[in-house]
């Protein structure tokens, strides 16, 4: 079995039996642990993008797809998503409720590691990520993967979760977040891979927002912004690509 330190080495194989093993009940945890912010942290993310209504869209890490459908919502005529995903359970659910919901025409799954991922140079005008990165076994090549296929003046966006500042609400989001969070996930998932109790651990061991801006900013990214949500739970970054 492995163990919470087998995860935070953010070994491929790893990370993708774990997400394999809480692919069936990823979305209705996400609901219950972010108790519905998670609808509106993607909205916020698309939104910080400023996409053009016909952008072509990357969706790296995709999961189960929302990010990709988030962005789909503000796309019209040529406008497409791709998501991409390393772990095949999550793209065989994400194509599963793309059909469903007859977005298959906006939104296309595969099966792609952000690391290499199988696009041409320039190609997205928009590369995105939603709570993926963290995941990432090379942060910085993961980013530099993002930027690579995007074009001269696109944009990276990452949306991830961070650290909140303000030092009551700080302490009452972390007794939640390293105690309860993990009972819960723990509870529903029945997830042998230490799933929810390896989100805090990651987290807490991640670059928090201003890291994470100068390491988007040490692999070419310009003009990077950051904007915090929800009392700093969460932060969306937008890095400009160099180039007209």
């Amino acid at each position: 079995m492995l163990t919470q330190t087998d995860l935070l080495t953010k070994k491929g194989v790893y990370i993708q039996q774990m997400f394999g093993s809480i692919a069936k009940v990823y979305d209705l945890l996400n609901t219950i642990l972010s108790f519905n912010f998670d609808k509106s942290w993607r909205k916020f993310a698309v939104k910080m993008s400023n996409v053009t209504p016909d952008a072509k869209v990357l969706d790296v890490c995709t999961g189960t797809g929302d990010l990709a459908i988030a962005y789909s919502k503000v796309l019209s005529g040529t406008g497409r998503v791709i998501g991409s995903d390393f772990c095949h359970e999550m793209v065989r659910l994400a194509d599963l409720k793309l059909k469903k919901r007859n977005l298959s025409d906006k939104i296309k799954v595969i099966d792609a590691d952000t690391l290499h991922l199988p696009f041409q140079d320039n190609y997205f005008q928009v590369s995105a990520v939603a709570f993926g990165i963290r995941n990432v076994s090379d942060l910085r090549a993961g980013i530099t993967e993002m930027m690579r296929i995007t074009t001269p003046g696109g944009r990276v966006v990452i949306l991830e979760f961070s650290q909140p500042t303000n030092p009551l609400f700080k302490a009452i989001y972390y007794f939640y977040f390293k105690k309860i969070l993990p009972f819960i996930g723990k509870l529903i998932s029945r997830s042998k891979y230490h799933a929810y109790s390896y989100l805090p651990s990651s987290v807490l061991n991640f670059p928090d927002r201003y890291r994470l801006r100068a390491q988007m900013e040490s692999c070419g990214l310009k003009e990077v912004k950051i904007y915090s949500r929800t009392l700093g739970i969460i932060t969306v970054h937008v890095g400009t690509k160099p180039g007209n």
